[in-house]
């Protein structure tokens, strides 16, 4: 692509129309895509191999997934202005109505019958015993209540405000004494239990479970007192989140982000969707006040809000109904009695979350430097890092014993700003250095560096990882982080960081690759340097694992080298934007998507250069997906891996990617993704997956 055609693209991704001719052929949509992707993950519930209760929380990760997705791309289809746009929004919907009728059944025929079955009955209100009711109107009064604003709505008074994600009941209110009716607005307060326990009529060893919802449709009347309602609808609404910030410098950046977090609640409405028995007037009236069209309105055949089932997820119900449970292992690298930074010197060590522990690795690393009095200073990046994070209370203690302490902090993480300005401000009050990145760029990277006086000189230490220093996400996604305190990648580090806080021009590294400066031109040039040696009758060979892949200066660079013959496995989780399988483009090109319990997350690439062996070619990992906005607009950082045993484990994982027969999804020339069934009852990937693969093979090492 041209540069001023990459040039216009913004964070709305690449368009259709921008793509050059060369990728006609081989370009799959990204919206489209994303929306397989999570068809894969309601795939997962819909399967009958997955555990009962793991098949609710599918249903519900589905949910949210779909929430993000409308939230973040719906208004850029709706108002894009192109034809082709304003086509796809419909495609959107017609590919989701499927779904959507596949979510509501697998609930109404597998889950609600199958909790049945183990003894947890979850019923609707009028499928309730004259005593349930009473004891559920019982705890109306007391529990909710007082928490309810019931509000009408008429010439007096003006529209009720209905908050993003919001879930509402609307009906139809009208006094005795008058023939005309108004309308009434109650919303359903999301911080209450959204799941209530009943005990009347109930066994023992049984579980009776009504949504608040339905309780609280039943008790209306109690709240509009003399008044008749009628058409009580329940209806859930969407806003976009993509609120437009021009760039500031660092001293406004916090008012800005704090007054964009406001505004998003006020952001145009993108969706609604209906629970059973929406009333069409109340539909019509909504869908005008909303100023949508019929492709923005959902009816939905059961709930309108699955992501509730996380409540459920927590009732004490038979094992076998869940996941085996998993408890990260002890690295064996990592001595907990013993100094983690000489372990470190010992060698690079290479931790696999969730498989080894976050918490005995990463965490121990930096509360091992606060509290250690041959620390100088402390430097981090912070994107994601979550409620209550032990990794600012350690940045915290540092400074509070006079380390210096550096944070790297992106305040413009999408639905993590507030967070995030809590935990700057709090570092701030203690005298960390707090940085907001470079202008422009938001800081993706995961990496953090520790300086300590050694026999009387500085020795640096370093992280770089694949995720986020995130304590609970850890524990569910696959992420890789490599500890290292070789100089060849520590100088790179303190000049990486002294870039992000004192704004270099380049951020002056060799050995790592920083987006936007050296990542792209280095992966082309790697992709380049295989088609030579493949050329040359040399080994040649690209496995690229990813979240997505959408740059089309990396498509058309894994095109050139599928066109010279170099074999090429890519293994994305989410949307990829590439076509494999096609004639004289694509043929030489592997497309699969592993989804199963852990959520795959790490960027992993390997590039055969010329090598038989595939542990001796060369590695990187880092927090890079290869989209246009991770190369082009953000502050990435991948590492070379250059230990020979790490190098070693890291093809071991893509390996078993590669042979999974049980989680693998393939996508095949015609764009569509079919699921591998295991042959046989093999014990490794073929026939448990690659997260069972690892998790037997982490225990393994451990016992050995």
């Amino acid at each position: 692509m041209t540069t001023s055609t990459l040039a216009s693209i913004g964070d709305r991704g690449v368009l259709n129309e921008q793509l050059p001719q060369t990728l006609s052929d081989v370009w799959i949509d990204r919206d489209l895509s994303w929306l397989d992707f999570n068809e894969r993950v309601l795939a997962e519930a819909l399967d009958e191999r997955t555990p009962l209760l793991e098949r609710a929380k599918f249903l519900a990760i589905f949910t949210s997934n779909l929430d993000e997705f409308f939230m973040k791309r719906a208004e850029v289809l709706r108002t894009g202005g192109s034809d082709g746009e304003h086509a796809l929004l419909q495609q959107v919907r017609d590919k989701l109505l499927a779904m959507l009728d596949n979510q509501a059944k697998c609930y109404r025929e597998t889950i609600i019958p199958g909790l049945a079955e183990h003894g947890i009955a979850m019923r609707r209100w009028d499928d309730l015993t004259p005593g349930q009711q009473d004891e559920a109107s019982r705890y109306f009064d007391l529990e909710v209540s007082p928490a309810l604003t019931p509000l009408v709505i008429d010439p007096a008074h003006p529209f009720p405000f209905l908050s993003n994600l919001s879930t509402s009941l609307v009906f139809r209110v009208r006094d005795v004494d008058r023939t005309e009716s108004i309308h009434g607005r109650l919303k359903i307060p999301g911080d209450l239990k959204q799941w209530v326990s009943l005990k009347t009529d109930v066994e023992a060893d049984e579980k009776l479970l009504v949504p608040l919802h339905e309780i609280i449709r039943g008790n209306l009347g109690q709240l509009y007192n003399g008044m008749t309602i009628t058409a009580v609808t329940i209806v859930r609404l969407t806003r976009d989140a993509e609120v437009e910030m021009d760039d500031e410098p660092e001293a406004a950046l916090r008012d800005l982000v704090e007054e964009q977090v406001r505004q998003r609640r006020y952001e145009p409405v993108v969706r609604l969707e209906f629970g059973p028995g929406t009333d069409s007037a109340i539909r019509e009236m909504l869908r005008e006040r909303f100023d949508l069209s019929s492709v923005d309105l959902y009816d939905m055949p059961e709930e309108v809000d699955y992501t509730t089932l996380f409540e459920v997820l927590g009732v004490s119900i038979p094992a076998e109904l869940r996941d085996s449970p998993w408890t990260p292992l002890q690295p064996p690298a990592i001595d907990p009695h013993t100094s983690i930074f000489a372990a470190i010197k010992s060698g690079d060590i290479l931790v696999h979350h969730p498989y080894e522990s976050f918490d005995a690795s990463v965490e121990h690393f930096i509360s091992s430097a606060a509290d250690d009095p041959q620390t100088v200073s402390i430097k981090m990046t912070a994107y994601r890092i979550g409620d209550d994070t032990p990794f600012v209370k350690s940045l915290i203690r540092a400074a509070e014993q006079g380390k210096q302490v550096a944070c790297v902090m992106e305040i413009k993480a999408r639905f993590d700003e507030e967070r995030n300005l809590h935990w700057a401000a709090e570092l701030e009050r203690v005298g960390a250095h707090v940085t907001f990145g470079i202008g422009g760029l938001k800081t993706h990277a995961k990496t953090a560096l520790v300086v300590r006086k050694e026999a009387g000189r500085l020795q640096c230490y370093a992280h770089i990882g694949t995720g986020n220093y995130h304590v609970k996400t850890a524990r569910l996604y696959a992420d890789f982080g490599l500890f290292t305190c070789d100089p060849l990648l520590t100088h790179d580090v303190v000049n990486l960081f002294h870039f992000l806080t004192g704004h270099a021009h380049v951020p002056g590294c060799s050995s790592l690759l920083v987006a936007p400066v050296t990542m792209r031109p280095k992966l082309l040039a790697l992709i380049e340097r295989e088609i030579e040696h493949k050329r040359a009758g040399r080994p040649a060979r690209i496995v690229a694992k990813m979240n997505q892949l959408e740059d089309p200066d990396m498509i058309e660079a894994l095109c050139k080298a599928s066109s010279a013959g170099v074999p090429i496995d890519l293994i994305i989780r989410g949307f990829c934007c590439l076509r494999p399988g096609v004639p004289g483009q694509t043929e030489s090109i592997r497309v699969r998507s592993i989804i199963g319990r852990f959520l795959e997350h790490s960027r992993v690439f390997h590039f055969a250069n010329g090598t038989e062996d595939p542990a001796d070619g060369d590695f990187f990992i880092g927090s890079a997906d290869w989209m246009f906005r991770n190369l082009s607009k953000r502050i990435e950082v991948v590492t070379p891996v250059l230990a020979s045993h790490a190098k070693e484990r890291l093809w071991e994982v893509l390996d078993i990617c590669l042979r999974d027969g049980r989680q693998a999804w393939v996508l095949e020339s015609d764009s569509t993704y079919s699921q591998l069934r295991p042959k046989g009852k093999s014990k490794g990937p073929e026939g448990l997956g690659t997260h069972q693969t690892l998790m037997n093979l982490t225990k393994s090492r451990a016992s050995a």
